[in-house]
């Protein structure tokens, strides 16, 4: 762990308690701002691309050290000055700093990316869901040939025609007739 490493740089942001907030020593604020400012500095380097001929989708220079910062874990400390109330000073560090990570994407670029990723995923999630409702429907038929038929034993309702029911109307009977005689 080096004099510029996020671990010396997150021991000096994460105090023991509230009241060391405002008890942080000088030192500490130097080596913070002397942190961030590195931090920038490498990342205001202008690409250069005599430097930079790989093959056609190879990562830049800009995007593996961002790959760095990602893997020290210097981006969630970054989150975290950037939202911590007590870390306002470093609002225009941070703000720097995320702007330069973002100095060689366009927004259209952004915008698309994180649209492609979500269409691609709502189709794989719809493909999906497609499957499974044709599965499921395939089942509810291989049930219905497999059930036996069984007769109801409710036959329906019958109208007894010349035996008078209260009323001057026809019976009429409500369960499966057995003997019509009866």
């Amino acid at each position: 762990a080096g004099p510029g490493s996020p671990r010396m740089l997150r021991g000096a942001l994460m105090a023991p308690s509230p009241q060391d907030w405002e008890q942080r020593q000088e030192e500490d604020t130097l080596l913070i701002e002397r942190i961030l400012l590195l931090v920038r500095n490498v990342l205001h380097v202008p690409p250069d691309p005599t430097e930079e001929q790989g093959v056609d989708g190879d990562a830049s220079v800009h995007d593996r050290v961002l790959w760095a910062l990602h893997i020290s874990g210097m981006d969630d400390l970054l989150k975290f000055l950037a939202s911590a109330q007590v870390e306002q000073q470093w609002a225009l560090h941070v703000l720097e700093i995320i702007s330069l990570m973002f100095r060689d994407q366009s927004p259209e670029e952004l915008a698309a990316l994180g649209q492609g990723q979500a269409a691609a995923e709502h189709g794989e999630d719809t493909r999906e869901l497609e499957s499974l409702r044709q599965r499921e429907l395939a089942e509810k038929r291989a049930r219905a040939l497999q059930r036996p038929s069984r007769h109801s034993r409710f036959g329906g309702s019958y109208v007894l025609q010349g035996l008078k029911a209260i009323g001057d109307r026809d019976v009429v009977f409500h369960k499966g007739l057995h003997n019509v005689s009866a």
